[in-house]
């Protein structure tokens, strides 16, 4: 099973439309298991209220969020 199929059911904040996590803890958690899974670096960022998962993919940056409490590639700003 992919990570991206696994629930987060983590606390989540609502910022600029895109859902986030609450805390940095279980947003750098979150970070580890989706480095392991495309085999880059992901950090955890705040952004706004909330907490995003940052990194590259192929070249191109990257930014997570949460959507139907699974991680979703999201645009800020």
């Amino acid at each position: 099973m992919t990570l991206f199929a696994t629930p987060v059911f983590d606390a989540t904040v609502i910022f600029e439309g895109n859902e986030l996590f609450k805390g940095q803890g279980s947003a750098t958690q979150w970070a580890q298991r989706l480095a392991a899974e495309i085999g880059s670096p992901v950090v955890a960022k705040k952004i706004g209220t909330g907490w995003a998962l940052c990194g590259t993919v192929d070249g191109v940056d990257c930014v997570w969020g949460i959507y139907g409490q699974r991680l979703k590639r999201i645009s800020i700003g």
